[in-house]
């Protein structure tokens, strides 16, 4: 009977596993329980990764970043050149191709004037700044001189890249209608599993180039004029601010998802919405963009129409454009475009946990240095 009663406890342990990972807990409409959302999961990848290392079958972990992780290496940047570089691209040069083994680069406050790519061969590569005294990295490259997704201040290739406390600037001046070329990019991510925190995106035209593979945004500050949130990434931004800059007309998104079967989007939740100019969330630049707002404060700013359809005539037919319990005077559904979505707790909840990224697999609590 013992033995039958602790085989029937083990069966019921392991259906309650099985349920919470295939019903995550769903971000929280209460922004002040965030937090406690955040590090319930990321403390459920770190038991994992315990789990893995005592030699149990664990299937839901990232397995070679476990191992990226087991002891970390720190090289410092500093412009008095009391670290042990002074420019962040001489940091980024010293880490080998190949890379396997996470590499923090500490960067001292001040202003870094340079143009830096993180080449696709060095993964798990870190940017950590002091929140107290960020450092910025600037350059003013345009598509004029570069291409748009070339004007990079920082363009980032490689996976699992993280930045903290950094803030990434184009310090190209605003487009002013009459220059040809003036879209420019202040980070370019397009690498798989990367995740910022605390950190700033200013520009005017085309300020975050959201390219490809799977991103977190948290507690992070974008500023831009037109479509200075675009790329076929798939992404999830959390209690990040938003600020539009614009004279007249102004867009937040401009999500590049082609075919139906992309894997790919926008998703916004407790975020606010501020700023200048008739501005609109997104637009159609291609033709199945998708972009949901939840949570989210809209100020008086954005265009009662909300979205608009971009290039594609057919646009409004192919779209997927929603909105889920945001706020504010700008989140009003009188005069919004039909093919917006105001949606259903059944039709938003896909894009309201971790797992529309996979990230229980791959997030992490920042490095204590």
């Amino acid at each position: 009977m013992a033995s039958a009663y602790f085989t029937m406890l083990l069966i019921c342990f392991r259906l309650s596993i099985t349920t919470v990972l295939a019903h995550p807990k769903q971000i929280p409409l209460d922004a002040s329980k965030l937090e406690a959302w955040i590090g319930e999961n990321m403390r459920e990848f770190t038991e994992r990764k315990a789990q893995l290392a005592q030699g149990k079958n664990d299937t839901v972990v990232d397995h070679v970043l476990a191992a990226a992780e087991d002891g970390f290496r720190v090289i410092t940047v500093r412009k008095d050149g009391r670290g042990d570089f002074k420019t962040v691209t001489d940091a980024v040069k010293s880490i080998p191709s190949g890379n396997t083994r996470r590499v923090v680069v500490k960067i001292g406050g001040g202003e870094y004037w340079e143009k830096i790519t993180v080449e696709r061969s060095k993964d798990f590569v870190t940017f950590f700044g002091d929140p107290f005294d960020m450092p910025k990295i600037v350059f003013n490259g345009t598509a004029l001189h570069f291409g748009t997704v070339n004007s990079a201040t920082v363009a980032v290739e490689s996976d699992y890249f993280v930045a903290a406390n950094v803030a990434f600037v184009n310090s190209a001046p605003m487009p002013d209608g009459k220059r040809l070329g003036a879209q420019a990019v202040a980070m370019r991510i397009s690498g798989d599993k990367a995740a910022f925190h605390n950190c700033k995106f200013i520009g005017y035209q085309d300020t975050l180039c959201d390219d490809k593979g799977r991103h977190f945004f948290k507690d992070c500050y974008i500023q831009g004029t037109v479509d200075f949130i675009f790329g076929n990434g798939k992404s999830l931004y959390l209690r990040t601010t938003i600020v539009s800059v614009a004279n007249g007309l102004g867009v937040i998104t401009a999500q590049a998802r082609e075919q139906v079967n992309d894997d790919s989007g926008f998703t916004f939740v407790h975020c606010n919405i501020t700023g200048s100019g008739d501005t609109y969330l997104g637009r159609a630049w291609k033709e199945r963009p998708r972009v949901l707002f939840a949570y989210t404060y809209m100020g008086t700013l954005i265009n009662s129409q909300g979205w608009a359809a971009g290039e594609h005539s057919q646009s409004h037919k192919t779209v997927y454009y929603g909105e889920y319990k945001c706020m504010g005077p700008g989140a009003s559904s009188s005069g919004r475009v039909k093919f917006a979505k105001l949606l259903s707790e059944a039709e938003a909840k896909p894009f309201l946990s971790m797992t529309y990224l996979n990230g229980n697999k791959w997030l992490l609590p920042l490095p204590n240095l």
